[in-house]
């Protein structure tokens, strides 16, 4: 089984691409970038972004009817290595309520969709 996930609790895809496919129990989440549902643009500042990008991502697991618990895989990417120590901080309260903490990879990237300071991507699995 395949399927489209798609919730207007996250930013629409800007291309063509789903904001998330689920195959059996797994959740594939495309990147998100830090865009403000509310204003329909890129939220100001690193930590902004961050925090919008995290509310994206329990929107989609959400929908598809998942929970931050089963997430297994992220993988980041800033443009700033700097900002490396500040997004730790953030994540650390996002997955402060997660028991097995998801495996993470972080990359250091030239440029971002939208002039976006980072991108994250998901993959959930559901026991």
């Amino acid at each position: 089984m395949k399927r489209e996930i798609k919730t207007n609790e996250a930013p629409l895809p800007v291309a063509p691409y789903s904001q998330a496919v689920l195959v059996n129990n797994m959740l594939f989440i495309s990147g998100q970038i830090g865009i403000d549902r509310e204003l329909g643009k890129l939220a100001e500042g690193f930590e902004e972004q961050v925090k919008s990008i995290f509310g994206s991502i329990e929107a989609i697991l959400s929908s598809a009817g998942f929970s931050k618990s089963d997430l297994v895989r992220l993988t980041v990417y800033l443009i700033e290595g700097v900002d490396f120590d500040k997004f730790n901080k953030l994540y650390e309260e996002f997955v402060r309520d997660i028991n097995i903490k998801p495996a993470r990879s972080t990359v250091i990237v030239n440029a971002l969709p939208k002039g976006a300071l980072v991108e994250i991507d998901a993959i959930a699995v559901r026991s």
